[in-house]
């Protein structure tokens, strides 16, 4: 498939310390690519680096067939880049639906934004019934559902999501996944997450690229390595 998103030789640091080296990888359109790595690996500061958000990048990044290393964030996000940030990022003061709202804020399609709201609700019926509510009353698993919600109101073409299994029961894992994959299925929409969940992130992927110290050290299709014994025992942890 025609990828979607592709960097080449990216590295990037936060000051002098350079955090990832030489990045080269792709997600297909319509496809889901997954980042797997320990705590430290450089999986968060790729996603950064692919918004231009907080770090300083080399290299290249290509969206659609057109480099956006040198873009400030916010024209990123107007491409079709939607990124939901580890901690979730919601606004514990805004009702959950409010917070959607915020999501749309760059689109000028001003007249769609109420069809799209109830979309989202059709995926999240349970921040339907909570739309009055302020974010900060929620779950955890309802906040990363709102913040999936809120990044799928701008009408993202690429969903970047890091972590977003951190912190919550199994269960709600489950759940956000299967609606992740109809997400992908229904909308076409291309997905990059990160991960630290294994198994239930490479059921999902496509592809998968495996983060060591800021340097791919292993890449191919999911099925792949989560079938190779020695990958599994080594680098997965189940």
């Amino acid at each position: 498939m025609t990828p979607i998103l592709e960097t080449h030789h990216l590295s990037a640091s936060y000051g002098p310390t350079r955090i990832l080296h030489d990045i080269s990888l792709s997600v297909s359109s319509g496809g889901v690519t997954v980042l797997l790595g320990a705590n430290g690996a450089g999986k968060t500061t790729t996603l950064r680096a692919i918004c231009n958000m907080m770090v300083r990048t080399t290299g290249e990044i290509w969206f659609q067939g057109q480099p956006i290393e040198r873009k400030p964030t916010e024209n990123i996000a107007r491409l079709g880049i939607g990124h939901v940030p580890d901690g979730r990022g919601t606004f514990i003061h805004l009702t959950v639906e409010e917070n959607l709202q915020l999501g749309a804020y760059m689109r000028r399609d001003r007249g769609r934004i109420g069809d799209d709201m109830a979309h989202i609700y059709g995926y999240f019926p349970r921040l339907k019934e909570r739309r009055r509510q302020y974010s900060g009353t929620l779950s955890g698993g309802e906040q990363q559902m709102l913040a999936i919600g809120r990044a799928l109101m701008l009408r993202p073409k690429l969903l970047l999501l890091d972590e977003p299994s951190f912190g919550l029961a199994p269960i709600v894992v489950r759940e956000i996944f299967d609606i992740l994959a109809t997400i992908r299925r229904q909308d076409y929409v291309s997905i990059l997450v990160v991960e630290q969940n294994a198994s239930i992130a490479l059921a999902l992927a496509d592809d998968c690229y495996l983060l060591e110290t800021g340097r791919i050290i292993m890449k191919g299709p999911s099925a792949s390595l989560a079938n190779d014994d020695a990958v599994r025992r080594v680098y997965l942890g189940y």
